[in-house]
């Protein structure tokens, strides 16, 4: 690993991401140990098996999580990914990573706290193979290894004792043992899917996922800039001739990476490891949207000095950008502006301000001709500045415009540009309805109370979804580790403060409620709810703004279902399946939790009832009993451990106050909500997809004054990805040599078909393991310009491909 990251909130992505920029530093002194060494992860995903194959590892340590396979203790399991991989897995025992921590240390006491260690060891190793971990975190090098070493050798006469790394230790269990490891092996209960099991072995602190979620959020808006718009710009332009920006994109996923820390991201750490993380996250953000504006100008043509120099030869514009790899179209948001004024800077001299007519009715001009007319959704004053290479920024005052509009067909990663000329065409009417309490369109319809709740109607199947959305906070006693139910009751309800239209259509609609509601901790929550519904779309978007002057609970939006066995979530490279969490039973170390973590999506249906709820990156989720899903929407606390929780007997950290966990101030927190069947949960693709169309829909950027260069590249042809249960997961340049490399995953439990079409010559293509090795050649297709390919079960398939 490039850094010991958590595991289960960054995307799949960001794991590989943090495998290949630890690999490439690991060579830089002299390579890196060939194990996956996890030894403190809040639990773990079920990709890793899949992962560590992809970088030629075959073993791996864990400690969290794992639980007790078979109700017995064992130092070594199997751990099976969802394509088949198996990975050889140490589990660290009951006291972790510095179990023999205190034996360089232990003095004329060393005979006796060896006896203690070592039966701890020996009673769960399945060979004659025993590992005796002498480090920890928080300390120094353990000092004269090699004497301890002869130390302890004198108290094991009938053993060796020697130094080694992990690396020595699996090959020691490959090779000589090998044969006894796999009879041992062969009759144990093999390890599948995620590691998030809590036993009576260790704490594995799942309530992190609800600590800090403001920052949560915050990281996934990161995560998805850089993965999904800023690194497929910069590649894309870069092999259109443009500028190479990929020690820039490099930089910005270095930076990601080291805000997945287990503790920081997780939110246990102290207030000042908060606030770093944020300053982190926010310079992140501001240089991938850099990045991805570069990538996007030069794919459109456009140079900003010419701009500069040449302003009355510029016409306003608007350029789309698919960052999918399938054609789209639908209804579109964009923000357009008007000039107003200059704003002039420094001593104005001579220098006077130019002045304009501000916002004045127009139409969008597609490069068919076709125009398109837009939907006007609000208009604010504002500033508006325009940057150029070898020009200082100009900066104006303008009328900020946010339209809606019927986007023309745009194709995969492509990019499309419309000019803005003056007419007064409007929308055509397209089926939707908005009132303050009612909002319907041809394939729902959705009621609005007072305080935000919800009856959703699916006009396809009939079936009727009521309470959805209802907020409801309870009182949380814990700490940034562990959710602890306090006393007091669930608030429920509040006064309602006002219910109005804020776009009555005709493409899109929107309904803002506002109200208040006392906190189950004490203290009151400003609610602000904006629910959107598009003419095209059965999904609901929902938008949460949450002023939190409460402090001690945990606000969460329920969705009641109704139906179905188990919720499907978003996962790393694939979901999860689970069924609701057990009742409790006698667990004196750690309560399991009845939540559990999601990427992008968790859904659940039984034949033709049935709801997903999306997000726009990581959230908390819990799936109950009466067929509910309840997502988070914060916790709130003020102390990093505390050691008197019922759920989690002991500190898991130093006591220290947090009060910025306590979550004080506003907070957006956008999701989505469609009705759905059963058969999409067997489809998890077709969910990937409706989280695309909710949360990546086709990118708008407004060029006030767009200026074509003189040396623009010709557009570059669409890329698709066409093949059943396939989801595309990144487009990158390679690491090595020229070319791009693309990727995605069979989200499907059974082997798939699939093909990359690049509408452009091929010269080379290969298979590559996802740290880019080579593994074998494909031909193109019979056309020069695609690649097949077959993906078996869960499989991460990565290709590279170079052009003629």
């Amino acid at each position: 690993w490039y850094i010991l990251a958590d595991e289960l909130i960054p995307g799949g992505e960001s794991l590989l991401r943090n495998l290949l920029e630890g690999s490439r530093a690991a060579a830089g002194f002299g390579g890196g140990m060939r194990v996956l060494y996890s030894p403190d992860a809040f639990g773990h995903p079920a990709v890793l098996p899949s992962l560590a194959r992809e970088f030629g590892i075959r073993f791996g340590v864990a400690w969290r999580g794992v639980g007790r396979a078979g109700r017995q203790d064992r130092d070594l399991h199997r751990w099976i990914g969802r394509d088949g991989s198996v990975m050889l897995l140490y589990h660290l025992p009951r006291d972790g990573y510095s179990v023999g921590a205190g034996l360089a240390t232990a003095g004329r006491e060393l005979g006796h706290e060896w006896k203690t260690i070592r039966r701890q060891l020996t009673e769960r190793a399945v060979t004659g193979q025993v590992a005796v971990f002498v480090g920890a975190d928080h300390h120094a090098a353990a000092p004269d290894l090699a004497g301890l070493a002869e130390r302890l050798q004198a108290l094991e006469p009938e053993h060796e004792v020697r130094i080694s790394g992990l690396g020595e230790y699996f090959e020691a269990l490959s090779g000589v043992f090998e044969r006894q490891l796999e009879l041992e092996l062969g009759a144990a209960v093999a390890l599948t899917g995620e590691l998030r099991r809590a036993d009576q072995h260790t704490w594995v602190l799942q309530g992190v996922h609800g600590t800090r979620s403001r920052l949560k959020r915050l990281h996934s808006t990161a995560e998805l800039l850089l993965l999904r718009l800023a690194e497929p710009l910069a590649a894309l332009a870069a092999m259109a001739g443009g500028r190479d920006q990929r020690h820039l994109v490099g930089t910005a996923w270095r930076t990601l990476l080291q805000a997945q820390f287990h503790d920081t991201l997780g939110g246990c750490c102290s207030d000042l490891v908060a606030r770093e993380q944020e300053v982190r996250l926010n310079g992140l953000n501001a240089l991938a949207r850099e990045v991805a504006l570069r990538g996007l100008s030069h794919l459109a043509g456009h140079d900003a000095d010419r701009a500069r120099e040449a302003p009355g030869q510029t016409s306003p514009s608007l350029v789309l950008w698919n960052p999918c790899a399938r054609p789209r179209q639908g209804i579109v948001n964009a923000e357009l502006t008007w000039f107003r004024s200059d704003v002039l800077v420094g001593p104005p001299g001579d220098r006077r301000a130019r002045s304009g007519p501000g916002f004045q009715p127009g139409v969008l001009v597609s490069s068919t001709g076709k125009r398109i007319p837009f939907q006007v959704l609000g208009v604010r004053p504002g500033y508006d500045r325009l940057d150029a290479d070898h020009h200082y920024p100009d900066q104006d005052r303008v009328d900020r415009v946010f339209v809606a509009f019927q986007s023309p067909e745009v194709d995969g990663l492509s990019v499309e540009r419309m000019e803005l000329r003056p007419g007064s065409a409007a929308p055509a009417a397209a089926g939707l309805e908005v009132a303050p309490d009612r909002m319907a369109n041809p394939f729902v319809v959705l009621r609005i109370s007072s305080v935000g709740e919800m009856v959703l109607e699916d006009r396809s199947t009939g079936e009727r979804y009521p309470g959805l959305g209802l907020l409801e906070d309870e009182p949380d006693a814990g700490d940034t580790y562990t959710f602890s139910s306090g006393r007091g009751r669930v608030a429920r309800g509040g006064r309602a403060l006002s219910q109005s239209v804020v776009a009555p259509g005709p493409l899109l609609g929107a309904v803002e409620v506002r109200w208040t509601m006392a906190s189950a901790g004490g203290g009151d929550l400003s609610l602000r709810l904006l629910v959107t519904l598009r003419a095209d779309s059965p999904i609901v978007g929902l938008r949460f703004d949450i002023d939190n002057g409460a402090a001690g609970h945990r606000l969460r939006a329920r969705f009641p279902v109704g139906a179905g066995e188990e919720a499907v979530a978003g996962a790393a490279f694939g979901i999860e399946r689970r069924t609701p969490a057990a009742p409790a039973a006698d667990c004196p170390l750690e309560r399991p939790v009845s939540t559990a973590p999601a990427h992008s999506f968790v859904a659940a249906a039984e034949d033709t009832r049935g709801l997903a709820i999306l997000a726009p990156g990581f959230f908390e989720y819990e799936w109950t009993v009466d067929r509910d899903l309840v997502v988070t929407l914060l916790r709130a606390v003020g102390e990093l451990s505390r050691g008197d929780l019922a759920e989690r007997p002991g500190h898991a950290g130093w006591p220290e106050p947090t009060p910025l966990a306590q979550e004080p101030g506003t907070h957006a927190i956008a999701l989505a909500v469609a009705p759905i069947q059963e058969i999409e949960l067997f489809r998890p693709d077709q969910l990937a997809r409706m989280w695309e169309d909710a949360f990546l829909p086709v990118q708008a950027v407004f060029f006030r004054q767009f200026a074509r260069a003189d040396d623009a590249a010709p557009a570059l042809p669409p890329i698709s990805l066409e093949g059943d249960g396939l989801v595309f997961s990144a487009l990158k340049p390679a690491e090595s040599g020229c070319g791009w490399v693309l990727r995605c995953y069979n989200a499907l439990a059974v082997e798939t078909e699939g093909c990359w079409a690049l509408a452009r010559p091929i010269r080379r293509a290969l298979r590559l393991r996802a740290d880019e090795t080579p593994v074998e050649e494909i031909p193109a297709g019979a056309d020069g310009t695609s690649v097949g390919f077959r993906a078996g079960p869960g499989q991460i398939v990565t290709l590279g491909i170079e052009f003629r």
